[in-house]
């Protein structure tokens, strides 16, 4: 009965269970004969017509390097048993830490992980290259060999969690903040508890023991000590033993006992009972990631192993939380609007549609933006309000781009371009202090790469003006219908070549700020005013007394060359808006319908709500991913976001090695 289970579970793994007996089990952890488990996808010779020699010498030629002879143990873990005289294993598949590994030379393990070196034990003859090469053990011949030990040592369960009276919980952060401090008595039979994953088994000799246990990224030792533990409760040498070889990387674990100072003054807890496991980690659990496709087909392990991603991501949260305190403290209310609709307004560029079982024959899409619901909410009566939440646009990715993506936004009832400008600056001051002080405090003070005055002044450029004046050219009336054809005339008059055919005038004007002003933000942080009102239809517009042009009461800010906050008095004129919205439905199909400009439509219902009167009202948007790629020294987007760009969600989900 007991094998058809094992034989079920091992079913995905294409694994026979082995016979549970003595012969058996001593040849399955033998150190000197092969594996006797073997995945139905890794055989000894996949090409019965071709010899074992040939294959090993064909492989070597395509530059298959050839690994020296080692023992199975070094086969399924990378590394030794630190125990001087002792065999290399721990009956369980998986071999515990190197004492003095080689500095800078890492080994791998084909298998998309990162074994640590290892030095020979004393007394040990070092491995002959002429000696046969080791065999590649596959991941899933790992886990079946994992699920087949556990349920021999009656290790293979999932309990769950107990909150025993009489034992005080701590997480780890806690146990080291309360128990590290010099006052601190527990109370008398009072043991204390504490939780988390294994990062590090070391074991001395038979009858001591450390675990490595890590929770919320703090770590703590844990003492198994035979003789202290046998002292307080009955536990035979067998019995602990047996629990020793079950503890894996990887595992989490409960542990109850004592605080006490090792030898080093370092803070443990020594236990009085043996842990328990509370999930096995059936699964080899690596010590590092060398190449991209495991990151991307893995975040999780991208997640435990490497601490800038881990550190980022408790950065994005907490870069979040502060945003929320700042506005609130600002008198914002922050709400929730709707994601699905049956328009996608608020900019320019291409939704994501989709259907509803509710609505059959409708086209609904996902916002692109939340801008027209959050001034329904000035409409409504909230003078300050503030969204931070997911939009979508289905176009491409890159370094700072992604299709889904998180914005923050807020409207304000009253406010100018002036008071939005002085608002942002204030925001970014106090938010680059706020990441400079985290960045230190949590040992990382290279990710925060800003100069300590970088903050202190803010320029201010016109977008017309300073683009005349780099480019040593007059541009004509851009509110006139045939504004494109000029600008095009007059730059291929001056540069000598005629800009991208099909851009529209919106595109032609936002690439030549691209590159004629935005690199100024090098040195200091750039605003950049007062656009063509063509530029931004929901904006409130005027003519600008130096060019005569009609403009908007617009403001961006770039930081080291990136578009941070985009802010502008929203157009609250309900004729004036109409007219906005049909002379970029004309533009629009004057130019040719392009995909990436989006719906563009007349928005009666949003028309319809300015009718009912919307104050003079300042609108500011930014984008969350970004705002942590700036303060976190990351250079891609998606190393904010915990599984990355839409690229790696997809092939997370295709990349199983199961299948």
């Amino acid at each position: 009965m007991a094998a058809r289970a094992l034989a079920h579970i091992l079913r995905p793994y294409a694994v026979q269970p082995l016979p549970v007996n003595a012969a058996v089990y001593s040849r399955l952890y033998s150190l000197v004969q092969p594996p006797c488990i073997r995945a139905y996808a890794t055989t000894k010779n996949p090409n019965p017509r071709e010899p074992r020699d040939q294959k090993k010498l064909r492989l070597r030629k395509k530059g298959k390097p050839r690994k020296p002879a080692s023992d199975n143990s070094e086969k399924l873990s990378g590394h030794k048993n630190p125990e001087p005289k002792q065999p290399a294993s721990n009956n369980s598949g998986e071999l515990s830490e190197p004492k003095n590994p080689e500095p800078n030379q890492p080994a791998s393990n084909n298998s998309g992980e990162l074994s640590e070196p290892t030095n020979p034990e004393p007394n040990q003859p070092a491995s002959n290259n002429s000696e046969k090469p080791s065999e590649p053990v596959s991941t899933a011949t790992k886990v079946a060999q994992r699920i087949q030990k556990l349920f021999e040592l009656d290790a293979l369960k999932w309990p769950r969690i107990e909150h025993p009276e009489g034992v005080k919980y701590m997480n780890n952060a806690e146990f080291k903040r309360r128990c590290g401090d010099k006052d601190f008595k527990p109370l008398p039979g009072q043991d204390i508890q504490i939780r988390g994953r294994i990062i590090r088994v070391r074991k001395q000799g038979g009858k001591l023991l450390f675990l490595d246990i890590m929770s919320n990224f703090h770590t703590v030792q844990i003492v198994l000590d035979f003789g202290h533990i046998q002292s307080v409760s009955d536990v035979t040498l067998e019995q602990f033993q047996k629990q020793r070889d079950a503890f894996l990387r990887g595992d989490f674990v409960s542990a109850e006992g004592s605080p006490v100072r090792t030898p080093a003054g370092d803070l443990a807890l020594k236990a009085n009972k043996l842990p328990y496991q509370l999930s096995p980690s059936i699964a080899p659990v690596p010590r590092r990631l060398i190449n991209e496709e495991t990151k991307v087909q893995s975040p999780h392990l991208n997640l435990l192993l490497v601490h800038e991603a881990s550190a980022t991501i408790r950065f994005r949260s907490e870069l979040i939380w502060w945003l929320r305190v700042f506005f609130q403290n600002e008198r914002f209310i922050e709400v929730q609007t709707p994601i699905i609709a049956d328009y996608a307004g608020g900019a320019a560029a291409r939704p994501f549609l989709t259907s509803s079982t509710e609505f059959p024959r409708k086209e609904l899409a996902l916002r692109i933006a939340p801008e027209l619901w959050l001034k329904r909410m000035i409409v409504g009566g909230f003078d300050r309000v503030f969204e931070i939440g997911p939009s979508f646009r289905n176009e491409g990715l890159d370094s700072t781009h992604n299709p889904e993506f998180t914005t923050c936004e807020f409207y304000q009832a009253y406010a100018n371009l002036s008071s939005l400008i002085s608002f942002t600056t204030n925001l970014i001051q106090q938010l680059a202090l706020f990441s400079a002080a985290k960045w230190e405090k949590w040992g990382s003070k290279e990710r925060y790469e800003f100069e300590p005055d970088y903050f202190v002044n803010f320029k201010q450029v016109e977008f017309i003006p300073a683009l005349e004046e780099a480019l040593d050219i007059k541009f004509p009336d851009l509110s006139e219908t045939d504004a494109l054809s000029r600008l095009r005339e007059t730059l291929h008059a001056k540069l000598g070549h005629q800009p991208a055919p099909g851009a529209s005038l919106n595109k032609l004007l936002d690439t030549l700020a691209g590159k004629y002003l935005e690199p100024e933000s090098d040195h200091a942080p750039l605003y950049i005013i007062n656009h063509p009102a063509c530029m931004t239809p929901l904006s409130k517009s005027f003519t600008c007394p130096k060019t005569g042009q009609l403009v908007s009461a617009r403001a961006e800010l770039f930081i080291k060359g990136r578009e941070i906050a985009n802010m502008y008095e929203e157009e609250n004129d309900p004729f004036e808006q109409r007219r906005k919205f049909e002379l970029q439905l004309q533009a629009r199909n004057a130019e040719g319908a392009s995909p990436e400009d989006g719906q563009a439509v007349v928005d009666e219902s949003y028309i319809e709500a300015l009718e009912h009167g919307l104050p003079p009202t300042g609108g500011w948007g930014c984008g969350i991913d970004r705002l942590v790629m700036m303060f976190s020294a990351s250079s891609r987007i998606s190393d904010t976001l915990p599984f990355g760009s839409l690229r790696n969600v997809v092939n997370v989900t295709q990349g199983s090695r199961r299948s």
